[in-house]
């Protein structure tokens, strides 16, 4: 019911309901752009397309359908502008084997993607508001304070709850992932 406020708010050219889809879908919408970029953006690639992303929110907001909700009008421009961006990248030179740096293994590449999507999966997997505090504070190297404010947490219960969620998330990660893996 929330999202579908938000949504009518921005229909109205709402700046604070902006600032609160920013605050609120950010992480969301950087996990669905790094999904498609993987390793091969920067961090500020993947922060211009989270922007332009939410560019594209504010001037399209008259078209949005408040029934249909936010998070998959997001999800899939966040996935087309991501793809954009890999469409627009000119081509690699072609490098010799004498000059190519050694790199992993398709193999190791394979299975670093994998550990990734697995850390991003068990971040998810720790629910609202953890997911949120987790990316801007470990992700985006936003500041404890600033997050708890956005989030209306007090500090200390900001930083009990990155105890506890790095807790739950080693215990994911480690001896229960497989409980995680056949939940979603």
């Amino acid at each position: 019911m929330e999202e579908k406020k938000l949504v009518e708010r921005l229909q109205k050219r709402s700046r604070s309901a902006l600032e609160r889809a920013i605050d609120r879908y950010t992480p969301y919408v950087g996990v669905t752009v790094w999904r498609v970029l993987g390793g091969s953006a920067s961090r500020e690639d993947l922060e211009e397309v989270v922007s332009d992303v939410f560019l594209s929110l504010w001037l399209h907001a008259g078209e949005l359908d408040a029934d249909q909700g936010l998070r998959p009008w997001l999800g899939t421009v966040a996935r087309n502008r991501a793809i954009d961006r890999l469409r627009a990248r000119p081509a690699p030179l072609p490098l010799s084997e004498a000059d190519a740096a050694p790199g992993p293994s398709p193999e190791e590449a394979a299975c670093d993607r994998d550990q990734a999507e697995q850390l991003w999966r068990a971040v998810e997997a720790l629910g609202e508001p953890d997911t949120t505090l987790f990316l801007r504070y470990y992700y985006y190297g936003d500041k404890l304070g600033d997050i708890a404010a956005a989030l209306g947490l007090k500090l200390p219960a900001a930083r009990a709850r990155l105890s506890r969620g790095r807790k739950k998330l080693k215990l994911l990660l480690t001896e229960g992932g497989d409980a995680l893996w056949t939940q979603g």
